[in-house]
């Protein structure tokens, strides 16, 4: 039987990849978001961690549920978005056809349509390649990345991470899954946009819900913070509409949880957004 051994909410922003770059002003201030994210590698590894399961809120889809089941990724990444950030980041990592078939027929099972693909050039977008640039540069294990439409539901999203831990336990797997995303999401318009805005919150509010939304983590409050995701998605911005953290915590067994939540870096504000991350602890 398959085992879920790590779960966790991280950022994905394009300057933890600018803040590599010689000289950049932002290697201080995301030093903490990038030890902490390869913190988390190596309690994968450590953990024996055969598969990360990425919800990849930066692979948004207009149609339905996708998953990529390609057996390799290999590929070089720049970003569309932001080219002066991300350009030319390579990546060479394995993939899990089998887990990523798995999740897309336990998800048919419950009525959702998801596609599982295996095609050569359907590459992963960086909200699975940063993450994994630091939890498995080496390629440890396998990545499995899973897209997060637009045009859905709630309940939905839901039913996806429901299916994917039902297909962890079946599968001969030690999981990570990771909800790759942003707390809120309201970015800088581009008239501000620049190197303030890369450590500025453009909403105080956002930012207010953001630190309550950590302190109910912290308390384990889950059953709250659930009862208010659907209003903190839409009302906060959410990136995605916070698919990643819906499909997360559908996984984790959604009001049945009552894991620790470790904050490994301190809340820090990007273009705009709230970032952080945190480990959800499961039992061994």
């Amino acid at each position: 039987m398959g085992q879920l051994v790590l779960a966790a909410k991280v950022t994905h922003v394009p300057s933890l990849m600018l803040s590599e770059q010689p000289g950049s002003p932002l290697r201080a201030a995301r030093e903490p978001a990038v030890r902490s994210l390869r913190e988390l590698g190596r309690r994968a590894k450590e953990r024996g961690v055969t598969c990360f399961v990425v919800f990849d809120t930066h692979w948004l889809s207009n149609f339905g549920y996708h998953i990529n089941a390609n057996a390799r990724h290999r590929g070089s990444f720049t970003s569309h978005e932001a080219p002066q950030m991300i350009q030319d980041l390579r990546y060479d990592l394995p993939g899990d056809t089998g887990l990523a078939k798995a999740i897309a027929d336990r998800a048919g099972d419950a009525g959702l349509n998801v596609i599982a693909h295996q095609v050569a050039s359907l590459g992963l977008e960086y909200g699975t390649i940063v993450p994994m640039h630091y939890m498995n540069p080496d390629g440890f294990a396998k990545v499995v990345s899973v897209a997060s439409p637009l045009f859905t539901s709630f309940e939905e999203s839901r039913i996806l991470g429901e299916a994917t831990r039902r297909a962890i336990d079946a599968s001969d797997e030690r999981v990570a899954v990771i909800a790759s995303g942003s707390l809120s999401h309201r970015l800088w318009p581009n008239k501000k946009l620049g190197p303030e805005a890369w450590t500025s919150i453009a909403s105080e509010f956002n930012r207010q819900v953001d630190l309550r939304v950590l302190e109910l983590w912290q308390s384990r409050r889950y059953r709250e913070f659930l009862d208010m995701l659907p209003d903190y998605a839409t009302k906060c911005n959410g990136e995605g509409g916070m698919a990643d953290t819906i499909m997360l915590f559908a996984a984790l067994g959604w009001y049945d949880y009552c894991g620790a939540a470790e904050q490994l870096c301190d809340y820090f504000p990007s273009s705009g957004s709230g970032q952080v991350n945190v480990e959800f602890h499961v039992e061994a």
